[in-house]
């Protein structure tokens, strides 16, 4: 089947399956009874454009040394040519007679062959050029383990003068990659592990310059040094390992982290029986060598395995799934080392083939046991974001009596549950409680609910009213919890660089500090802690604060994983600075972790920034403030001189966040008037934190003094004023309509018509009417088709679980049914697209219809996701909020080549239907393919209608360009 993974292929494979279409269009057309037209002069174009590929093909096939690649492109020739002379033979004879139906078979036939065969011999060549790009990153990864025996300078000179080529060499290839592959999720993870390469590179080679320093001394920190080299070269190995991973990878699986199990499980199925025959044709080949298609078909079983028992409803089931996969990996191992080694013939290695084929077998029945079992049981993944989970949970609330497989329920069961958790790391006080009190108010409607819907009293107003007060208590706790985790990012955010100063001045003190040692392990604690705390914030910003996005979900969540990681070697790297006062190397290779830590910190801080609503995080960072006032007034009560120190440095480290957060938004935001007023306010700020810390230090030294109070209190106000005129920038302003037009100034231009004005006399007398005969009245043109009826006509009931594309579809009608499509392009287009999803649906499932209905609506489709990604990119060239922009491109710019792709797949759909030919296999595989695809497309689509209607609020005034988002009916009926 076609798969469209990178650029090439797919600009390869359009023109082919446009050509393809044409044709099958024409065959079902000559079923109707119509004679087939000359394709004499088509065919002989396209017969010379493949005996090209088949020419350039053998050419590659001979100069390779890819010994796989030998092995899988020449079948792969065979059918394209055996194809094009089909298709050639069948031209002839349509020629001759336009109405022979054999010759019309020998067409379509000929037609899937092309397409199919020209899919399967560009993937072995991608495939052959991957395997090149692998086997650099092999030859790195390999040589990156010999720095466990380097232990002279002479030995660490020669290991990077021979690492330095090869890293630039495998740099270049996957950066390469990375700008021809179409999948997102891909392109970005290869990026990021090029970007942390690059970071662990000198991290590396300076903790192997150090372990041979102290090893040459006989240091007992070389022990230390030994784990930090260790630590940093394990880490490099995993990127690599990551990059390898990621360059095999043909789809974009790993974007799916919201399917619910089922779903999943079901695909892992299906993914598995296509790669099965493959694998089991390579086992029984004697003569197949290690790394062929077939082994990596068998890896991508495996792996498709593993995936499953993570989503198994029963962990019984998963550990069977765990083991057997482990069980077959070893027995590849061993029948690869017997293969290698000419004895593939041999009994032992026929007999570790056959008993592979077994497991395969049991594998294969497990898992579909566990889809079984999740689909009757109905389990669904919850969302992953607060935001996600409360639409889960509306969606429910909406319609109580749905049977929706209680996902709503479990959804609103999860953020009460969230919300305690969060509370838990709340300090004692009102805010807790309120939070703690509105779980419980939820919890105990949530209860009610869904004992009347266990009643089948779902749909009466007692449930009705429940569920409205439930919705209400869900904002109010969604609200409460976003100001909740603001709160924890002012406080735990506030200093992050401190601790790991105190570390370093105590790994750096003098030889004569009393107590140097006992210093250094509390500061060492206390520094482990504070990362611990900065990672679990992290964490707990990412699942509950209410903007994120799925990515910046999985980018705070690995820059938090990174910075657990990094922070023990922090801590071995400054012990190795204290043990060993003076060494240059250590205190080397301890500012390079030290920087790589920081700069983590700095990125997780930005992050938290980015994905904490920022009129919370300036609400809550004044109400700290104000604490932090309280707190002087009562140490100048008590003439406490260390507290007034402690609580006006807080003062003025919240005051510089402030002005972080601001500038972010100066930054972040082309709104001129935006920007001038923020800086305004900033710069007032900036001014007088100065002024503040000054009066708070002649404070410090005379507390008991009326005047230093006085000057103290009179610049904490001014700072506190300048706080809240930085939150008042940064809220967003309601612009009142405009003025209705004065009815004096209306009489006034209507005073000044007159009829004398007319200068040319009246106009010329219409001509007499003619012959009766010609007063006939025109047709009546048709009445205009209302999209909003018809929509709700086509998705009036629920899809059935067996109807994948229609279910998509629908979940695109649910999204933009609530907006009004005038004024609004963007709605009207996503609508249409539901519409046309909606018939290829049918036309898939062959409920009426015919073929060229089927590539007709593929086209529409395709014409559609063009118009929706023109108006979203439309709308983000005119958006000023540099992040809005950014995300509604990055969901916008993917529409064009699923649309692209939808067409190839549903003319391969179109040459199989009603044909005896193809297999059941190769029909299966297509339309999971084209199911899959269709699903990619409808969700990208409802993503780019959600960043539209967010980025519609940021738009530059003189643009002109605006979509109007009205809502049809309120949110809760």
């Amino acid at each position: 089947m076609p798969v469209f993974h990178t650029k090439t292929i797919e600009s390869i494979l359009e023109p082919v399956a446009q050509q393809v279409s044409r044709l099958v269009i024409l065959h079902e057309e000559a079923e109707d009874g119509n004679a087939m037209p000359d394709l004499s002069q088509s065919v002989a174009t396209v017969k010379h454009a493949v005996d090209n590929l088949i020419q350039i093909g053998y050419e590659t096939v001979n100069t390779s040394d890819d010994s796989i690649l030998k092995q899988d492109m020449p079948p792969a020739l065979q059918r394209v040519e055996e194809a094009a002379t089909s298709l050639l033979e069948a031209s002839n004879m349509l020629k001759e007679d336009p109405f022979f139906a054999p010759a019309r078979k020998k067409l379509i036939n000929g037609s899937r062959g092309i397409l199919q065969g020209t899919s399967a011999l560009l993937l072995a060549f991608d495939e052959s050029e991957v395997r090149k790009i692998i086997a650099q990153c092999r030859r790195v990864l390999e040589y990156i383990g010999i720095t466990e025996v380097i232990e002279s300078m002479d030995d660490l000179v020669t290991f990077v003068k021979n690492i330095s080529p090869g890293l630039t060499r495998m740099t270049k290839q996957v950066d390469d990659r990375e700008k021809e592959l179409t999948h997102q999720v891909h392109k970005d993870i290869l990026l990021r592990c090029l970007e942390e390469i690059k970071v662990l590179t000198p991290v590396l080679i300076s903790g192997i310059k150090t372990y041979i320093q102290l090893l040459s001394s006989n240091s007992p920190s070389s022990a230390d040094a030994k784990n930090n080299r260790d630590h940093t070269c394990k880490a490099v190995g995993v990127e690599i390992e990551e990059i390898i991973r990621v360059l095999q990878l043909t789809s974009a699986g790993e974007d799916d982290i919201e399917a619910d199990d089922a779903a999943i499980l079901k695909n892992v199925l299906n993914e598995m029986e296509q790669r099965q025959q493959e694998a089991h044709d390579w086992l029984r080949d004697t003569q197949s060598l290690p790394g062929a298609s077939g082994e990596k078909a068998l890896h991508d079983m495996l792996a498709s395995a593993l995936v499953a028992a993570g989503r198994c409803p029963n962990p019984r089931d998963a550990e069977v799934i765990k083991k057997t996969v482990s069980d077959v990996q070893s027995m590849v191992n061993a029948l690869n080392e017997l293969r290698a080694s000419g004895q593939g013939d041999s009994v032992q290695a026929q007999a570790l083939a056959k008993g592979i084929e077994e497991k395969l077998a049991d594998l294969k029945s497990l898992v579909l046991q566990a889809s079984s079992s999740a689909e009757k049981s109905g389990a669904k993944q919850l969302a992953h974001t607060l935001k996600s989970q409360i639409e889960a949970a509306l969606r429910w609330l909406r319609n109580p009596a749905a049977f929706d497989h209680g996902y709503g329920e479990q959804a609103t069961r999860a953020i009460i549950a969230d919300g305690r958790r969060l509370a838990a790391t709340l300090p004692p006080g009102k805010d807790r409680d309120q939070l703690l009190k509105l779980c419980n108010d939820a919890e105990v409607c949530v209860n009610q609910l869904s004992d009347l819907c266990h009643r089948g009293m779902g749909g009466t107003p007692q449930a009705k009213a429940v569920a409205r007060a439930l919705a209400e208590k869900l904002n109010e706790l969604s609200e409460s919890m976003t100001s909740a985790v603001a709160e924890k990012v002012v406080e735990d955010f506030l200093d992050v660089g401190g601790p790991l100063k105190a570390l370093t001045a105590a790994a750096t003190a003098p030889l004569e500090t009393p107590h140097r040692e006992k210093i250094f392990q509390e500061k060492a604690d206390q520094f482990q802690g504070h990362s611990c705390t900065l990672v679990e914030t992290g964490k707990i910003a990412a699942a509950n604060s209410g903007v994120q996005t799925k990515h910046s979900i999985e980018a705070v969540n690995k820059t938090a994983k990174q910075l657990a990681d990094l922070s023990p070697v922090v801590v071995t790297s400054a012990k190795v600075v204290l043990m060993n006062p003076g060494q240059e190397a250590a205190v080397e290779h301890f500012n390079l972790v030290k920087q790589q830590w920081a700069d983590n910190v700095e990125k997780l801080k930005t992050l938290m920034d980015e994905n904490t609503d920022t009129q919370s995080f300036m609400k809550a960072t004044e109400a700290a403030i104000l604490s932090d006032t309280s707190r002087i007034e009562e140490a100048i009560v008590t003439a406490d001189s260390q507290a007034i120190v402690d609580n006006a440095a807080n003062i003025a480290r919240r005051s510089n966040r402030i002005l972080q957060v601001a500038q972010q938004e100066v930054d972040n935001s082309e709104d001129p008037l935006f920007q001038q007023e923020l800086k305004l306010a900033s710069d007032k700020l900036k001014a007088v934190v100065p002024q503040m810390v000054k009066n708070a230090k002649s404070l410090t030294l005379n507390p008991r003094s009326s005047q230093h109070g006085q000057n103290w209190r009179k610049e904490n106000d001014v700072l506190v004023d300048c706080v809240r005129g930085i939150r008042l920038a940064v809220t967003p302003k309601t612009h009142p309509h405009p003025p209705p037009l004065s009815p004096y100034a209306a009489q006034a231009d209507i005073s000044q018509l007159s009829l004398d004005d007319v200068r040319d006399g009246a106009p010329p007398r219409p001509p007499p009417p003619g012959d009766s005969n010609d007063l006939a009245a025109p047709p009546r043109p048709p009445l205009p088709v209302d999209p909003d009826a018809e929509m709700e006509r086509v998705f009036q009931q629920q899809p059935q679980e067996n109807q994948p594309i229609m279910l998509a579809a629908h979940t695109l009608h649910q999204e933009v049914k609530h907006w009004e499509s005038a004024d609004n392009e963007l709605v009207t287009a996503a609508k249409q697209m539901a519409l046309l999803m909606a018939k290829l649906s049918s036309l898939v499932r062959g409920e009426g219809g015919s073929k060229k209905e089927l590539i007709d609506t593929a086209r529409k489709v395709a014409e559609q996701s063009a118009v929706v990604t023109k108006l979203a990119k439309g709308l983000a060239a005119e958006c000023t909020d540099r992040r809005m922009r950014t995300n509604l491109l990055q969901v916008c710019e993917r529409i064009p080549t699923i649309g692209t792709q939808l067409k190839i797949l549903c003319t391969v759909k179109a040459t199989m239907l009603g044909a005896q030919e193809s297999s059941s296999q190769e029909d299966d595989e297509a339309t999971e393919m084209l199911v899959g695809n269709a699903q990619n497309l409808m969700q990208s689509v409802r993503d780019t209608v959600r960043a539209a209607e967010g980025a519609s609020i940021k738009i530059r005034v003189q643009s002109g360009y605006s979509l109007r988002w009205v809502r049809r009916r309120p949110w809760y009926t």
